[in-house]
């Protein structure tokens, strides 16, 4: 059976992720930290790590972008999980009996308006986790207080929904990848992405000519994400996605330019890419 690490606890949307992409059969494994979920692949006590990497209304997870680059793990595979958001409390509570609000405060963000028209006044108390604030209502039962978290944690500690999805904008949608030790096969022809890190001279149009090696072949730039380079004050490693295989002829050529220019360049991983929300 595989096992597939992820940051969380029982029901958190990264679980969910882990068996959209796998299957029933995945064994999950929860970890504390993004940390500890690349720890626990890199040592081979799990095959792989499913990680969010960007949300559609909050950008991107930076913590992630440097871990990718700290560890030498290969993306082998992405999913989209639809993110919504449920006010969930102890049975027999009423909307009225509310006095405060628990969840990770991205979930706390993207309710807001939510929040604000069900339950004016309430206090909004950011914990660690979604679904870890189904998990401290339940061990606590507390009367006065609502969780936000997905159906999938409300279902596996037994606390009723109050109010289905309480997010703001219905267009919310969380990116995952999946690591693995070493790559991915893919068969010929199964549209992928590619994704890459790469660091260029401090010089002017230096950024701009690293580029240019993919729009001179009309490769597609999915996603393009700046971090700091460690050691090296204001200058920068640049994450990109790209759609197309590393070996394809056109990409090939696009990497072969690029490696020219780049100080750095690492390829993270080819893989099948997942289907479009649009």
């Amino acid at each position: 059976m595989t096992t597939a690490a992820y940051q969380g606890e029982t029901g958190a949307y990264s679980e969910q992720a882990v068996f959209d992409y796998f299957g029933p059969s995945v064994l999950p494994v929860p970890q504390p930290t993004f940390d500890a979920v690349f720890e626990t692949v890199s040592s081979g006590e799990c095959d792989a790590a499913v990680l969010p990497v960007e949300n559609s209304l909050g950008g991107s997870v930076h913590r992630n972008y440097d871990l990718l680059m700290r560890h030498a793990l290969h993306i082998v595979g992405e999913v989209i999980v639809r993110v919504s958001h449920n006010l969930i409390a102890l049975p027999g509570v009423q909307l009225a009996d509310i006095r405060r609000v628990w969840s990770h405060w991205q979930a706390l963000d993207q309710c807001e308006q939510s929040i604000t028209r069900l339950l004016p006044g309430v206090e909004r108390v950011q914990v660690y986790d979604t679904a870890g604030s189904v998990k401290m209502l339940a061990q606590e039962q507390r009367r006065d207080t609502a969780a936000l978290a997905s159906a999938r944690a409300a279902a596996f500690y037994g606390l009723p929904i109050l109010r289905a999805e309480m997010e703001d904008d219905p267009t919310n949608y969380t990116r995952f990848v999946v690591l693995s030790r070493t790559p991915v096969a893919v068969t010929s022809g199964q549209p992928c992405k590619t994704s890459i890190v790469f660091a260029t001279r401090n010089a002017p149009g230096s950024l701009f000519r690293a580029l240019a090696v993919f729009a001179l072949r009309d490769i597609d730039l999915t996603k393009i994400e700046s971090r700091p380079l460690q050691g090296s004050p204001w200058e920068y490693l640049f994450y990109l996605d790209f759609l197309g295989h590393q070996t394809d002829a056109v990409c090939a050529r696009a990497l072969d330019n690029l490696r020219e220019q780049a100080t750095i360049l690492r390829v993270l991983g080819s893989y099948p890419r997942a289907k479009s929300v649009q």
